[in-house]
């Protein structure tokens, strides 16, 4: 005779919806349908006489070998990396592209006018101090140490802020050669200047006051795929620092020639002069940063970056 259900050892509670088998309902949960048998695994070692002959006749383990250094060669390795740098798959192994140049000059750039922002703001705060000096000394004497710390400042944020502003400026022609060339590939034209032209349009006096916002203005205009036929109209952006561009120009222009005066009333409107021209080019740095940036974006839009489009909109049709 067997033994009633009611009687049968309580089941365990189900692993997955936690509820209550009843006695007797069998080796799966009546809710959820899980197996619930107790599961153990034991891992045994197998029976030696099952085993194949190669399995049973296993050698040693050799001790590890001693370290003797670095390999050594009779002569050169051959072998190595490819120079250059890395490449996406598919790109060739030629000569980087005009748009990688100017990639890469970007990159080099942008830290560097960093730094002539700020060195600007250092020679400007110092040709401040310089002329407040100036006008303690109308009625007092100075000290030899405020003197000192000034004529140091002004010399260091002077030289450093110079030194800065030229490395920008050689960069910054190499980049726009580079950007030039690649707007013309990117709209299938030819550049409208030759690369002496950009050159020397950034140095000569007069020249550097319309040619690198034109040449600017020609890059954003072939970077935003406008009809190479019609006439680039600079952003407001790029307006604007063409302005300050040309300011900074015509003010360094007349800070310099005044320099050549004489007298005590030259040399302190000198002190005023050198100051702003630190806040202008302070400024025309930052504004260059943002400009270089934007440009480059257009003419090769980083992964995940926003891609700016032209848009053109229309009055609705009437019905």
């Amino acid at each position: 005779m067997t033994e009633p259900a009611a009687h049968a050892a309580p089941t365990p509670p189900c692993p997955r919806c936690g509820q209550q088998a009843p006695a007797g309902s069998g080796p799966f949960c009546p809710y959820c349908g899980r197996y619930l048998a107790a599961l153990e695994w034991v891992a045994v070692t197998p029976d030696p006489s099952l085993l194949p002959e190669s399995a049973r006749a296993r050698p040693a383990a050799a001790a590890p070998a001693r370290y003797q250094g670095p390999p050594r060669y009779r002569q050169i390795p051959r072998w190595g990396l490819p120079p250059g740098p890395w490449r996406p798959a598919g790109s060739g192994d030629g000569a980087p592209t005009s748009v990688q140049l100017a990639r890469a000059m970007a990159g080099q750039l942008i830290p560097v006018l960093w730094v002539a922002a700020a060195m600007s703001v250092i020679a400007a705060v110092a040709e401040v101090w310089r002329y407040v000096l100036l006008l303690i000394s109308r009625a007092d004497a100075l000290s030899p140490t405020a003197v000192a710390w000034s004529d140091s400042l002004v010399w260091f944020g002077g030289w450093a802020s110079l030194a800065a502003v030229l490395a920008s400026g050689y960069l910054i022609v190499v980049w726009t050669v580079h950007a030039m060339r690649a707007a013309a590939q990117r709209s299938g034209t030819v550049p409208a200047r030759s690369a002496r032209a950009v050159v020397l349009g950034w140095l000569i006096p007069g020249l550097n006051l319309a040619v690198p916002g034109a040449v600017l203005a020609e890059i954003e205009h072939s970077a935003l795929d406008l009809s190479p036929g019609d006439r680039p109209r600079p952003s407001r952006e790029l307006l604007v620092w063409w302005a300050l561009w040309a300011v900074c120009v015509v003010l360094g222009t007349v800070t310099v020639l005044w320099s050549l005066r004489g007298g005590t009333q030259a040399l302190a409107d000198g002190v005023v002069l050198h100051a702003w021209l630190d806040v202008l080019a302070a400024a025309t740095a930052v504004v260059t940063l943002r400009v270089l940036r934007r440009l480059t974006d257009l003419l090769e839009p980083t992964l995940g970056g926003p891609r700016e489009l032209l848009v053109s909109v229309g009055s609705p049709a009437r019905s």
